[in-house]
């Protein structure tokens, strides 16, 4: 197997972490890794659309050629593959849903906002998509009002999704790591998101990742 990607970006992160998490020895399983620079445009390259249906990194080829792009998608085929005790997608039909539930909501609402607030305001890839500024701008106040959400939920719950952590906390922390470059932070009256933020950071996988 081989896995595409540039270990920075957030989506990467968020497999990466998952990796971690599963504890999985990459040489035993027989996972490659090959970087991409995206500033040079390596995955606008015809060779890299041939196996990247959205163009995107990461993407994970598997060794009969079949190829896996989405990051969420790569993370529930290693969880689906080596059938962990406890799955970091829930283990119960209702745990399960819960999980589905808070990683989109992390994903719709505070991610991939927050992807659109920065390369909009940064114009880091204007030499290739159409940047709006003022859109940009209105990105970045809807991630803020998002975050009294994630208060809400961990003022109730020790994990986004709950009382296990899971592939929800993963997606929010890789958030909350990225809306640093957009000098976004959580406020004073937002205790719970602080301290769980703090506890995300202690954790032995993020750690790894983070270097």
């Amino acid at each position: 197997m081989k896995l595409y990607e540039l270990a920075m970006t957030p989506s990467a992160r968020r497999v990466n972490i998952f990796l971690k998490e599963l504890g999985l020895n990459e040489q035993e399983i027989g996972l490659e890794r090959e970087s991409l620079n995206l500033r040079a445009g390596d995955n606008l390259s015809d060779e890299f659309k041939a196996i990247s249906v959205n163009g995107r990194i990461p993407v994970l080829e598997l060794d009969d050629g079949q190829t896996l792009c989405e990051s969420v998608a790569i993370c529930r085929y290693f969880d689906e593959v080596t059938a962990p005790e406890n799955s970091l997608f829930g283990d119960t039909p209702l745990e399960k849903a819960q999980v589905e539930m808070w990683q989109r909501i992390c994903e719709l609402q505070g991610l991939f906002v927050a992807f659109q607030a920065f390369r909009n305001i940064t114009k880091v890839y204007e030499d290739r998509e159409r940047c709006v500024e003022a859109w940009g701008q209105e990105s970045r106040q809807r991630v803020i009002e998002f975050l009294p959400t994630l208060e809400k939920q961990l003022s109730e719950q020790p994990f986004v999704a709950g009382q296990k952590f899971s592939i929800a906390d993963i997606n929010a922390y890789v958030m909350m790591s990225f809306i640093k470059h957009l000098e976004i932070t959580p406020s004073d009256d937002q205790p719970h998101l602080t301290a769980w933020l703090t506890k995300m950071e202690q954790r032995p996988a993020i750690i790894d990742v983070n270097g």
